[in-house]
């Protein structure tokens, strides 16, 4: 696997470099979909790949493809679709936005960043582009370069509220928190609507103990009331501040909204527990594990309830479970012993 994919980036690096200088890249291939064994069938792919065999030389459609791909983490399908697409029209900001994602998505910073440094080199003026490259600056700790590529972006656009978010998310990677709630209430100042910011404030006021915190938590979800981050968020706050009922209704607010969230039935599950309502709380942790069966903390606790409702053989194998997809699980490792001790 490794050689194949040492023999792959020199072809990533080798067809970048052959843009750079202006070089001409092969015809590309008039193939259908190239779908990893066990990737699901998916007929998007299946039309696109249809689509593209008619027309090779159009670009947006190996992108829309490349997007199919990778929303069924199928990244090396991606990434050879999108070096198409360049190959056929280097000048499409978003086919370089996605390509970064994909690179940074498969645990490849290096090209990430270097096809983000390409694009902001094609595209200087571009804000969203220079968004993204500072936003992929932070994740990887360059904050004072992060800093100077807003820096740039205000003085294309002076308001930019994404701008002053991104310095929020710097100052408080840094610790300043004084100087990060400045930014996002900055942020908020230009755009009202930018809920991520309401979040981030109420996080931030929340850490210092300030009551203000609730209203910024309101504030995310009055502008985005559909929005599963800002109820979770919410519904966190409340958990903080011992509200456990009206937490536990904002997490089912979430499950009307995304029943396939499975963190809303866990945390439900948690809350029960210790509202001691151990049945629902057993309940609400076996509907996470019916929605995802490799969750190894709700395994955990499902076990923890069993084990409160008498069922010790039940808790038995969860924890065993548990233990079976996380070995080093060491609250399970304890729970199993303590269980084998007591029997």
């Amino acid at each position: 696997m490794l050689n194949k994919w040492y023999s792959y980036f020199f072809f990533i690096i080798l067809s970048i470099s052959m843009l750079a200088c202006g070089g001409k890249q092969e015809e590309p291939e008039q193939s259908t979909a190239k779908q990893r064994p066990g990737m699901k069938i998916n007929p998007v792919i299946d039309g696109l790949s249809v689509k593209i065999a008619q027309n090779p030389q159009d670009a947006g459609l190996y992108y829309q493809r490349a997007n199919a791909y990778y929303n069924e983490d199928g990244y090396d399908e991606a990434i050879q679709d999108l070096q198409t697409a360049i190959g056929i029209d280097s000048l499409q900001a978003d086919y370089y936005h996605l390509l970064s994602d994909v690179y940074m998505d498969y645990f490849n910073s290096r090209l990430a960043m270097r096809t983000m440094e390409k694009a902001v080199e094609l595209f200087p003026k571009n804000i969203p582009t220079l968004l993204k490259y500072s936003e992929f600056q932070l994740i990887l700790k360059k904050y004072d370069e992060s800093m100077r590529t807003i820096d740039r972006v205000l003085k294309i656009d002076p308001q930019n509220s994404e701008a002053y978010f991104m310095f929020g998310m710097n100052f408080s990677e840094l610790g300043d928190t004084a100087r990060a709630i400045n930014s996002f209430q900055e942020s908020v100042s230009f755009n009202p609507d930018l809920v991520d910011a309401w979040i981030k404030l109420g996080q931030l006021y929340n850490e210092q103990g300030s009551p203000l915190a609730g209203k910024f938590f309101d504030n995310a979800v009055r502008v985005a009331p559909n929005n599963i981050e800002a109820l979770h968020a919410k519904a966190d706050y409340l958990t903080d501040q011992n509200e456990l009922s009206e937490a536990i209704s904002t997490f089912r607010e979430i499950t009307v909204l995304a029943p396939q969230y499975e963190d809303a039935y866990f945390n439900m599950g948690l809350l029960y527990l210790d509202m001691d309502s151990i049945q629902k709380g057993y309940d609400h942790l076996d509907l996470a594990l019916k929605t995802s069966p490799t969750f190894i903390r709700a395994y955990y606790f499902r076990g923890i309830a069993a084990e409160m409702l008498g069922d010790k053989e039940g808790a038995k194998k969860d924890y065993e479970q548990a233990l079976r997809m996380a070995p080093d699980y060491e609250r399970a490792q304890q729970a199993l012993q303590n269980l084998q001790l007591n029997q």
